[in-house]
């Protein structure tokens, strides 16, 4: 049914994306490709020159690990692919999915906090703006 996966994963919430990923291989089955995807914040230039020299790219790195090690501690290494994006979580995750032809994001959301209401979280977002299914996980 589902030829294309997106998994938007946050890993400052690393065990939502277990639940995540397995929710994704009982929708579509283990031989469904299927991307995670991590979004790093955008860092404004005025602090990004007080960093030291390659922390950036040891972050990126840093998080690529991670997302390998939930692709190899759910067996999907054939079918799954690593991407760090760095900039707004749901813009990143809904152009990802438009130009990478996704026909299923699956995301987690959280209990809404006081924020979320006057900004919005990043899952409704992509509810909001996605042109493909969308399976949001409590």
């Amino acid at each position: 049914m589902y030829k294309n996966i997106l998994v938007p994963v946050d890993l400052e919430h690393e065990d939502q994306a277990s639940t995540m990923i397995r929710t994704a291989l009982e929708i579509a089955g283990s031989d469904t490709p299927m991307t995670l995807l991590f979004v790093m914040p955008e860092i404004p230039a005025n602090v990004a020159l007080q960093l030291p020299e390659g922390s950036l790219a040891k972050a990126r790195a840093d998080a690529e690990e991670r997302l390998g090690q939930l692709v190899k501690a759910h067996n999907v290494d054939k079918t799954a692919r690593i991407v760090t994006k760095v900039g707004s979580p749901h813009h990143e995750i809904l152009e990802w999915a438009d130009r990478d032809g996704v026909d299923l994001i699956v995301i987690a959301s959280h209990r809404p906090v006081l924020v979320d209401y006057l900004l919005g979280s990043v899952a409704t977002s992509v509810v909001r703006h996605a042109k493909c299914s969308v399976h949001v996980i409590r």
